[in-house]
């Protein structure tokens, strides 16, 4: 009964926090700011998603190393649905920031250097799913799959947190650039953005845990009908 509540409790936790989000979100004031002007309540959807993106991508790594050392079949599964919901939030955040970019810095695109290593990255998980379906030996495509989702999430590091950080770029805290945190988030937004971080956060959890039951049950399934 106390794992039934607990179960649920962090899903309603979840909920209660993106209700939140979106209805003060757009109703809560925000500070006037030249060039942002209201595009600032962005930055309770665009950085969110960034952030749950890169620790689902985290889970899928810690959980291909787990298949690696261990050869359950269960970590494989776990690796490949954190890395789809992850891909989902990243596109996201990709779609966010153009459409952010475009109110504040007068384009969709302007090859930022967060922009472009963003995008790497999602090609380097694109393509661990076209890698993955390539194979059909189910034991070596899970173990080249979690060698491969190793080596992408140690490639991205540098392109979103080093490279940005040490060229020029247009984004907050980047290349000599003040952050939010120390330029304009106020302590109204504060208690908006943190609340989302966690909400955006959760809802990724619970996504990739329900996509995981669902394959592991097709599996299942299907070596019931064999």
């Amino acid at each position: 009964m106390q794992n039934r509540l607990l179960y649920f409790s962090w899903r309603i936790l979840a909920v209660v926090l993106l209700v939140y989000t979106i209805v003060y979100g757009f109703l809560n004031d925000v500070p006037r700011l030249p060039i942002l002007n209201e595009t600032i309540r962005n930055l309770y959807f665009h950085v969110p998603m960034w952030w749950t993106m890169m620790i689902l991508f985290l889970i899928s790594m810690v959980n291909s190393a787990l298949y690696l050392i261990k050869s359950n079949r269960k970590y494989d599964l776990r690796a490949v649905e954190y890395v789809n919901t992850g891909y989902a939030f990243g596109i996201a955040g990709m779609l966010t920031g153009m459409l952010w970019a475009k109110y504040t810095w007068g384009a969709y695109w302007s090859a930022d250097p967060m922009q472009n290593g963003s995008l790497i990255t999602l090609l380097l998980y694109f393509a661990y799913a076209i890698l993955r379906n390539s194979i059909n030996d189910m034991e070596k495509r899970a173990r080249i799959g979690a060698v491969y989702n190793i080596i992408a999430f140690f490639v991205m590091i540098p392109l979103i947190w080093v490279i940005p950080r040490v060229v020029d770029s247009l984004h907050p805290g980047k290349g000599g650039n003040p952050g939010f945190s120390t330029f304009d988030l106020n302590n109204s937004m504060r208690v908006i953005f943190y609340p989302a971080g966690v909400g955006w956060l959760l809802l990724g959890l619970w996504i990739s845990n329900l996509k995981y039951r669902w394959r592991t049950l097709k599996e299942q399934t299907l070596l019931n009908d064999e």
